[in-house]
C-alpha cells in the first residue's frame, strides 16, 4: 500500500505553528507492508495505525520532520465456500440462501472449480440448478465464519428428468 502525503502538514508548539517537511513522502509516497496471509474468496478491510509520537521528529531550530510510523493490519470481515461439480456438463447455477433470501450466485469455472466470496458469517443452503438433463440438488446447514473458507469438496450432480 502506498500512501501519498499532502503538502499541507503542520505541528503546534505552544502558541507557534511550524510547518512539517516530509522528506519523500509527497513525491514516491509512504510505503506501507501488510505482513498477513490472506485468503482467497475472503474480503478483508485494512486499518491503518498512525503513531503521531513516534511520526514527529524535532530537528532544532524549531524545524521538524514528518517521518509518519504507520502500522498496517489486516482484519477479516467476510468468509467463503468453495468446491468443484461433477459432471462439468452439468453447468449448474449456485446460489448461497440465507432463509428464503439470496446472499450471493456463481457457476463452475472451466474446471468445475466454484468460489462464493464475501459472505456473512451465518448458516447456508447451497443450491446447484443445473442445465437441463440434471436434478437440482441442495446442500442445507453450511456454517460459514469470518476468516475462513469452507470447502464443500466435490459436488455430483445426477442425471435425470426433474419430476412435475
Amino acid at each position: 500500500i502506498r500512501l501519498v502525503l499532502g503538502t499541507n502538514n503542520t505541528i503546534k508548539v505552544g502558541t507557534n505553528t511550524y510547518d512539517l517537511f516530509t522528506p519523500s513522502a509527497q513525491q514516491s509516497g509512504l510505503k506501507l507492508n501488510l505482513q498477513a496471509n490472506l485468503t482467497e474468496g475472503i474480503t478483508y478491510k485494512v486499518l491503518l495505525d498512525f503513531d503521531a509520537g513516534k511520526s514527529i521528529v524535532a530537528r532544532g531550530n524549531n524545524t521538524f520532520l514528518l517521518k509518519p510510523v504507520v502500522r498496517a493490519i489486516s482484519e477479516a470481515t467476510t468468509g467463503a465456500i468453495k468446491g468443484s461439480i461433477t459432471p462439468l456438463e452439468s453447468n449448474p447455477g449456485i446460489y448461497a440462501l440465507n432463509g428464503t433470501d439470496t446472499v450471493a450466485t456463481t457457476f463452475p469455472d472451466a474446471d468445475g472449480k466454484f468460489l462464493i466470496r464475501a459472505l456473512p458469517a451465518a448458516t447456508y443452503h447451497i443450491k446447484f440448478a443445473p442445465k437441463t438433463g440434471y436434478l437440482a440438488k441442495e446442500i442445507v446447514d453450511v456454517d460459514v465464519t469470518t476468516g475462513t473458507v469452507k470447502d464443500l469438496g466435490v459436488v455430483t450432480i445426477e442425471i435425470g428428468r426433474a419430476h412435475v
